[in-house]
């Protein structure tokens, strides 16, 4: 029996990972793994991270990996350290953002445990990283590029392609088409879902909104992140306008805890869109975080991916690495340096929740003052340090330190790059036909329940909500 088990992202919005199971004609099935991400969050989905899959690493025969997003992608280097070793398919903006990612991931994973080492913090004695930087490098000579639109045969069953999902540089869905017999099945797995519009619902954007349109699938396996949460369709600009002047002209700084993929490369267009036009005194600017910097390269590097009005930004005014009073903060010393700036800046760091990295230095340093803002530009999941300050706490805990929060602190709800409910419905409109069955992933319960709601009463689909480790048949 052919069929498809959810390995994650069910019942959680982290760890997408679906396994394609397609038997073999007398010989052994083929496995391909769509997504293969890291559970991020509550204790009880990171612990996942650590458990075997349910099929042996070595017996899955490729990934297709729709985006580089760690919930999608940061699993990875841990398969591939369990015996996996055949081809990670992805488009070529995906493999490389991967190659910034994934190491910096492992990274981190050696520094979590060398702290719980050092603190005699884990029951596991000596704690072991999930995976090492070394891991996530060597993982990356398994990746192969594929371009939107060509179709990539792995058996004489099983095909597919990628089509644009417009949520990150280089995201795609994955149409697969299985061929068993005389009949041929077709699922599409959407990973993320980015912004319908353009201008009119997400302005600001410097990719492509919309996915493709006009789909036609048997089976749809599609994320719920907002399915029971509601975009503003106002323009973030006049609003992000008058807080930063209003923080500047009082002579404070503004403090921007941000992602450093998509989110700061989009924060930073829309800045330097505000300051050409005079809507935000021009003062200093620093994007205090290597990934992002990164990121930025990887960015310039494809165009054609690019709004018509990001394109038009770059004609007139160059790379943002090139930009007068744009300072791009590598080292540590250089990151130090912006401490002993006493005059008004705009600083852009990373992680975008304050759960680690350089903003939190920059937080300690500047959320006492009042003149000062903190500006969220993302999502704060609660438990995490940005949720505490967005929050009206009166204080936070940094380094083992109660820092006061004095700092006004202002959030832009408008900069989400997924696609809410009524987005979702504009664009399963557009299909062909309904699919005989739809799975919906990648939500939490609520989200996932108040979206299948919606579409069987606007559209009157039969969706079902995925469920953890659940096999469906594909018939």
């Amino acid at each position: 029996m052919n069929y498809i088990q959810f390995l994650g992202a069910a019942g959680v919005v982290t760890g997408s990972k679906h396994l394609i199971h397609v038997d073999g004609d007398g010989a052994r099935p083929l496995q391909v793994l769509v997504d293969c991400g890291l559970f991020q969050g509550q204790k009880e989905w990171r612990e996942r991270n650590w458990q075997d899959l349910p099929v042996p690493a070595n017996t899955i025969d490729a990934v297709i990996l729709t985006h580089a997003h760690l919930d999608h992608s940061g699993w990875i280097p841990r398969l591939v350290k369990q015996g996996f070793h055949g081809p990670i398919y992805a488009t070529a903006p995906t493999i490389e953002l991967c190659s910034i990612l994934l190491p910096d991931s492992g990274h981190l994973q050696e520094e979590d445990a060398a702290f719980y080492n050092k603190t005699n913090a884990s029951k596991h004695h000596p704690a072991l990283p999930l995976y090492t930087m070394e891991d996530a490098q060597q993982c990356m000579t398994l990746f192969r590029p594929v371009e939107f639109d060509q179709l990539k045969q792995l058996s004489s069953q099983f095909s597919f392609r990628f089509v644009r999902a417009a949520h990150i540089l280089g995201s795609s869905m994955s149409e697969i088409t299985l061929n068993s017999g005389t009949a041929a099945r077709r699922l599409l797995f959407t990973g993320d879902i980015g912004r319908v519009r353009d201008s009119e619902v997400a302005p600001g954007k410097v990719l492509h909104s919309g996915p493709t349109e006009g789909e036609d699938c048997d089976l749809l396996v599609m994320e719920s992140t907002y399915g029971n949460r509601l975009h503003p369709h106002n323009d973030p600009r006049p609003e992000m306008a008058a807080l930063i002047r209003t923080a500047l002209q009082r002579g404070g700084s503004v403090v921007v805890p941000s992602f450093a993929v998509e989110r700061t490369q989009k924060f930073l267009f829309m800045l330097k869109e505000l300051m050409e036009s005079g809507q935000v005194p021009r003062v200093p600017v620093h994007a205090d975080s290597p990934m992002a910097i990164k990121a930025i390269q990887v960015f310039m590097q494809h165009s054609e991916e690019f709004t018509p009005e990001t394109k038009a930004m770059v004609a007139r005014y160059g790379s943002p690495l090139d930009w007068p009073d744009f300072h791009f903060d590598v080292s540590q010393d250089d990151s130090k340096k912006i401490n002993n700036i006493k005059s008004p800046v705009i600083i852009i760091s990373s992680s975008g929740m304050v759960a680690g990295g350089r903003i939190v230095h920059h937080l300690m340093l500047r959320l006492p003052d009042p003149k000062n803002l903190v500006l969220f530009i993302g999502f704060q999941a609660p438990g995490t340090r940005g949720f505490t300050i967005q929050h009206g706490a009166p204080q936070v805990k940094m380094f083992g330190q109660e820092i006061p929060i004095r700092a006004q602190v202002a959030s832009l709800e408008q900069f989400s790059d997924h696609a809410d409910t009524p987005e979702l419905l504009e664009w399963l409109r557009t299909f062909r036909r309904a699919p005989s069955v739809t799975y919906l992933v990648h939500g939490e319960p609520a989200a996932a329940a108040q979206l299948r709601d919606a579409m069987t009463q606007a559209l009157g689909w039969n969706v079902q909500v995925a469920a953890y480790r659940e096999k469906v048949p594909v018939e």
